[in-house]
């Protein structure tokens, strides 16, 4: 009998954690971490695209992150704005499709007139999709699908999941959290039901495509059951 081949994740969503304790262990302000996770994306983003994966989800700004000092998330709001002045061109030439999951209408309106050009430059693209988590938390997400299945009919593990934020994407293989953290923090509780976990204690700001690689290199060599023996 030949010898399976090693599972390749098509999926692959990250919980970016650390920022703040980056910055901290350095003595330095906690918007420097930001800006250091910031440019982790970029590399994440880019060692995504080369290794052929089809869909990276990304935790940016949860529905809890609002209890966070404003001067905090006002922070996060103007490298998110940044991330999409500068980047947004290599992105989108580069073949990478935008994907919001979560309520981001909620943010201010130039926020969300920016994001809504993002999307709209990168509709057309049929490379990886990258699916940023903005303003998103998972029950309000499950609550949100079971309410729109139980308007068209009878409500299922199918019709809700038909409603999920991300019944356009693979289902999800892997599931990355940083800083060695070792908690789902209300981020794709459904998705998750038979992904692969990987907790890693590399910081956010650390984290590189070569670690990218070497959790899908670890995920290649799982025996994925889904239940069964």
């Amino acid at each position: 009998m030949s010898k399976a081949e090693p599972a390749k994740a098509r999926h692959i969503a990250i919980i970016m954690d650390g920022n703040g304790r980056w910055a901290k262990k350095r003595h330095m302000p906690r918007a420097l971490g930001h800006q250091r996770g910031v440019e982790a994306v970029r590399r994440v983003v880019k060692g995504a695209r080369e290794f052929g994966l089809e869909a990276l989800t990304i935790y940016a700004f949860s529905t809890e992150n609002w209890r966070r000092p404003e001067d905090e998330v006002s922070d996060l709001m103007t490298l998110m704005k940044r991330f999409i002045l500068s980047d947004l061109e290599e992105i989108a030439q580069a073949g990478v499709k935008l994907k919001i999951i979560g309520n981001y209408k909620a943010f201010k309106p130039d926020v969300v007139e920016m994001i809504d050009r993002a999307i709209a430059r990168t509709a057309e693209n049929t490379g990886t999709t990258l699916a940023v988590a903005l303003n998103y938390g998972s029950h309000d997400e499950i609550a949100r699908a079971a309410a729109a299945a139980a308007a068209k009919g009878p409500v299922t593990p199918d019709t809700i999941a038909a409603e999920l934020d991300t019944a356009d994407l693979p289902p999800l293989d892997l599931l990355i959290r940083t800083s060695g953290e070792e908690r789902l923090s209300n981020f794709l509780l459904w998705q998750v039901a038979y992904a692969e976990m990987i907790f890693t204690p590399v910081l956010w700001p650390d984290f590189t495509a070569d670690h990218l690689k070497e959790a899908m290199d670890t995920f290649a060599m799982r025996e994925r059951r889904y239940g069964g023996r």
